[in-house]
């Protein structure tokens, strides 16, 4: 048996990425539970989630990113006990593929075969021979394969995107890799439920825990009866999200005469965005992908009604519970139109009580902190075995 490790002295470490504030929810989380936890990025996002540690530096030298790089991979192994890796990835360089022609073939053939296939996971390899807790949360595109998704889902944005999105060597690599996971982490996780049919079978859904309950609390509303009401769409990639279908169902409604205004939300931080979705009374997530997204549980959270496809074929890996409790209006390309008219003349007056039911829903399935206690407990678990904490 190891050296007992004292229970107020476990580190948590969640790296390399930012990916829907996910990993800093979490983190939060942790520090509110008393627990001593670090969220750690390579690079900032755009939408502006705060991380405790932001490794590479804007405009910086690849050879100067790479230098800390290795520093904050030594650092991490000396210090943590728990490693919380991201969206498919750890902190050691990764190989790339894409058929994008943006990128430069050759440089991406260089820095694949005579650097980044040298120490690819090694992080994580290290971290299990110190007996580190190591697991893995997948996030969407991390684990999500275009040749399954055309396969077995007649609704899927892979068949709007174009063809460097989803390719057959980016599908390899993506299997390759959680094939690396499946061997050495402890716990395997996905936010998503479709990503259960593509990862281990011993792997676990779990909730989202990027939204922290207090900074997005709920807004009072009026009543929706007597006012226009305001649709807001946020796609962080157009051709995913399915917008051609809502901006076409929003500008049929218009023409036909029916009362509201909409916005689309991009290129924004998350703070800035979030005043506009503070004025929202309806929000129209996603047509294509299956599943409601992060951005989903913030206008929940504040009290906003949502219009999202659930496909139903992968609702099974929920808990039952979470089934029923869930509040989303479910709408497809072929029935947008259709939904939104209902809501906006024969339904109009639900939207609060659905609002309302987004709320509750959130509070009780995606607060952060009983989800950062549950893969707390998890890798309490692994330690006490190991360590005899």
């Amino acid at each position: 048996m190891k050296k007992r490790k004292n229970i107020a002295d476990i580190r948590i470490f969640h790296c390399p990425t930012m990916v829907g504030g996910n990993p800093q929810g979490l983190s939060a989380a942790e520090k509110s539970l008393g627990l001593k936890s670090e969220s750690v990025s390579l690079s900032r996002s755009y939408l502006g989630y705060k991380a405790d540690r932001i490794v590479f530096r804007s405009g910086e030298n690849i050879v100067f990113c790479e230098f800390r790089r290795w520093i904050e991979i030594f650092r991490v192994l000396c210090l943590a006990d728990i490693i919380h890796f991201n969206f498919g990835e750890t902190l050691a360089p990764s190989q790339y593929f894409s058929d994008n022609a943006k990128y430069d073939a050759f440089k991406i053939w260089i820095y694949n075969n005579l650097y980044a296939r040298w120490f690819e996971f090694i992080d994580l390899k290290i971290a299990r021979i110190l007996g580190k807790v190591v697991t893995v949360t997948y996030q969407g595109d991390d684990a999500r394969q275009g040749d399954f998704c055309e396969k077995n889902y007649p609704i899927h944005f892979c068949r709007e995107v174009d063809g460097s999105y989803y390719s057959k060597k980016s599908d390899a690599n993506k299997r390759r890799k959680i094939d690396v996971f499946a061997k050495y982490a402890h716990f395997i996780y996905t936010v998503n439920p479709d990503l259960l049919n593509v990862l281990p079978e011993r792997a676990k859904f779990i909730p989202y825990a990027s939204v922290s309950l207090e900074d997005w609390d709920i807004v009072k509303k009026n009543g929706h009866n007597q006012k226009e009401i305001h649709i807001v769409h946020a796609p962080s990639h157009r051709d995913v999200k399915g917008t051609k279908y809502i901006i076409q169902a929003f500008e049929r409604l218009k023409r036909e005469g029916y009362e509201f205004r909409y916005t689309l939300v991009e290129g924004m931080s998350n703070q800035d965005a979030k005043k506009i979705y503070e004025t929202a009374d309806l929000l129209v997530d996603q047509l294509l992908a299956g599943y409601y997204g992060g951005l989903a549980v913030e206008l929940m959270a504040l009290g906003k009604p949502v219009i999202c496809y659930m496909r139903e074929s992968d609702l099974h890996f929920m808990p039952e519970d979470m089934r029923k409790d869930m509040p989303i209006i479910n709408a497809t390309p072929d029935t947008i139109y259709d939904v939104l008219k209902d809501y906006l003349t024969t339904h109009k007056s639900d939207l609060d009580n659905i609002g309302m039911r987004g709320r509750a829903y959130v509070e009780k399935w995606h607060d952060p902190l009983k989800i950062a206690q549950t893969m707390y407990d998890d890798a309490l678990s692994v330690m006490k075995r190991g360590y005899g904490v």
